[in-house]
């Protein structure tokens, strides 16, 4: 059984290390924590991988598992499904669209939506100057900006991974506390910090969310184009 830094070489091929489109499923393939991650490979007729399944345990859920897959063809998501996933078991989902219907077809799928990736380019960048937004404490260190009450965070952004050419942003505002600019407010101060470490910030919302499509454009993130389909998902167990 090969180890993982060994699947690991085999998925590089698969994967551009340099595009938003992959930056996630990089990140979470090769970059995050060995000891929380599994990586299954699908192999061709040849022997050469040529698709893989990673699972992945994250400070967000450590209970439900985040689940990427990249296949040539539905079959080989459906092979992928069966070694990756234990019947039963929830996972959060997060396919390219090709792979929609197989999902749908194999796994009990809820809560599904499809994912904008953006991507914030230097020069594209606006940066909003609010004197409220402090830096906060993050995740192993990760850099988090926000703006508080005496009692709590009203407004946070934080980074959710960073790879080597990519961190992805989330972004919080209390309800309370919406229609003031603060959710722009941290995502600009978050990005610029992400900026000045050489690294493009990332931005990806459901296409319908349309307050948080704002946020990221008045910053200056572009739609890549990108889409990514997600959802809460368990493997049926087989016939």
């Amino acid at each position: 059984m090969p180890d993982l830094a060994t699947k690991r070489a085999c998925v590089q091929t698969l994967l551009s290390a340099h595009s938003p489109a992959d930056a996630i499923a990089t990140y979470y393939a090769l970059h995050h924590d060995p000891a929380r991650t599994r990586l299954f490979l699908h192999h061709d007729a040849a022997g050469h991988a040529d698709g893989f399944l990673v699972r992945a345990q994250t400070g967000m859920d450590l209970f439900t598992p985040t689940v990427i897959a990249r296949a040539p063809s539905e079959q080989a998501a459906a092979t992928l499904f069966q070694s990756g996933l234990i019947a039963g078991r929830p996972y959060f989902l997060l396919l390219p669209p090709e792979l929609e219907a197989v999902a749908f077809r194999d796994l009990e799928v809820s809560a599904a939506e499809r994912l904008h990736v953006y991507c914030l380019e230097p020069k594209h960048f606006r940066p909003v100057i609010n004197a409220l937004v402090q830096p906060g404490a993050g995740q192993n260190g990760m850099p988090r900006f926000e703006i508080r009450s005496e009692q709590r965070a009203l407004s946070t952004a934080a980074v959710i991974w960073r790879s080597p050419h990519f961190a992805e942003i989330s972004v919080s505002t209390a309800p309370e506390a919406r229609g003031r600019g603060w959710g722009r407010s941290v995502v600009s101060a978050l990005a610029n910090e992400i900026l000045t470490k050489d690294v493009q910030p990332l931005y990806v919302t459901a296409g319908d969310n349309q307050a948080s499509i704002r946020v990221a454009e008045a910053v200056g993130f572009d739609d890549t184009g990108a889409r990514i389909f997600s959802g809460s998902a368990t493997r049926l167990p087989a016939n």
